[in-house]
């Protein structure tokens, strides 16, 4: 029995779809294990809070004591001595989240054998991926990403490709985020194979073109770099409320976010990687109108995915100026990250599926 080139590469798919699985759980124990070291820590620190006091309460020094003792019977000749309020009273309570860290400040975690396993099960994984996307590629005989699968097949490939460059570049540890990165790329390709895929076919006139090759592959970069800003934006507004919660001393339910890093490094880490994946998405919407010319003969016919195509420019665009010229620090550039990836998102799937214009590749 022989295989198609295409139907080794669904193989792959499906292979890799198994091993990110894997990988997921994996970090999901992870996050897990983060959260019982930062309840250890918070409860060892309470410990020593309450600690403290009582041990500031005892003598200086024997000596000390033994003078106070003789000087007692003169002591009961002179007028009773009031009692003061810091003996008097019992040690203060405070919240042991409160206690074990400041806001923004993290508890140490130390080394991970489940996180060395999910990285290890997340590099496995893109090389299947990569090996399906190769394969569907020379079975097309051309570049795999002509329709809605190849696309999405394509741009979880790119998405898993920059958080597995980011965590060996970047000075902080963001494994945590690959919890958040193979369960996005879970869903999209999975979603992607069961009802997206199609067998391989030739690429209409217009798709025929040397900017296939540019425009797309850059508008996929771009999608992983935002992907990668979205789920940072997101952890950022876990952690920005758990300081919250921390600073005015309240339970913190998540207690793995102690571990991470706080909410400005996360957000100065998503600021730069949507930066990176605008100036990308921008050469996407040049490249997208110089193509549109020589195709259809305009540069721009305000088709319905060149609108949403825009769209995304202006969100993205805003989230940059915002944060860099009114201050929209915090939550407010972390929500306004987290829209322009919904548009985004919006603009693969309802648009493809839903809208009809020039732009109607979907292969379905």
């Amino acid at each position: 029995m022989t295989f198609t080139l295409d139907e080794i590469s669904v193989l792959c798919v499906y292979s890799a779809l198994a091993v990110y699985a894997i990988a997921f759980i994996a970090y999901s124990i992870d996050l897990a294990r983060r959260g019982a070291v930062a309840a250890r820590a918070a409860d060892q620190a309470a410990v020593e809070a309450e600690a403290g006091p009582a041990a500031e309460r005892e003598p200086a020094t024997i000596g000390a004591a033994v003078a106070a003792e003789r000087a007692a019977a003169d002591a009961r000749a002179a007028a009773p001595t009031s009692v003061s309020a810091a003996d008097a009273a019992p040690p203060a309570r405070t919240s042991r989240w409160a206690s074990a860290t400041s806001a923004g400040a993290s508890v140490d975690y130390g080394r991970s054998p489940s996180l060395r396993v999910a990285v290890a099960m997340t590099v496995v994984a893109w090389a299947l991926h990569l090996a399906a996307v190769l394969l569907r590629g020379f079975a097309a005989g051309r570049v795999p990403w002509a329709n809605m699968y190849e696309f999405a097949l394509t741009g979880t490939l790119v998405v898993t490709t920059v958080f597995l460059v980011v965590i060996v570049v970047a000075r902080h540890d963001l494994r945590f985020l690959g919890t958040f990165v193979t369960g996005l790329v879970l869903v999209l390709l999975g979603v992607a194979t069961v009802n997206f895929r199609v067998d391989v076919v030739p690429l209409p006139p217009a798709l025929q073109s040397a900017w296939l090759v540019i425009h797309v592959f850059v508008a996929t970069a771009s999608v992983g770099f935002f992907a990668l800003g979205f789920a940072l934006s997101l952890v950022q507004l876990l952690q920005a409320r758990r300081e919250s919660l921390v600073a005015s001393a309240q339970a913190v339910k998540q207690s793995f976010l102690a571990t991470l890093p706080d909410s400005k490094a996360l957000e100065n880490l998503a600021y730069r990687v949507n930066i990176i994946g605008f100036i990308l998405w921008t050469f996407t919407l040049m490249a997208g109108a110089i193509w549109a010319e020589r195709a259809w003969g305009r540069y721009w016919g305000w088709d319905t995915k060149e609108v949403w195509t825009f769209i995304i420019w202006v969100v993205y665009a805003g989230y940059i100026h915002a944060r860099a010229t009114r201050g929209w620090r915090g939550s407010r550039s972390a929500w306004l990250a987290i829209i322009g990836f919904s548009a985004v998102l919006f603009n693969f799937t309802v648009v493809n599926l839903f809208f009809k214009g020039l732009h109607a590749y979907s292969g379905l």
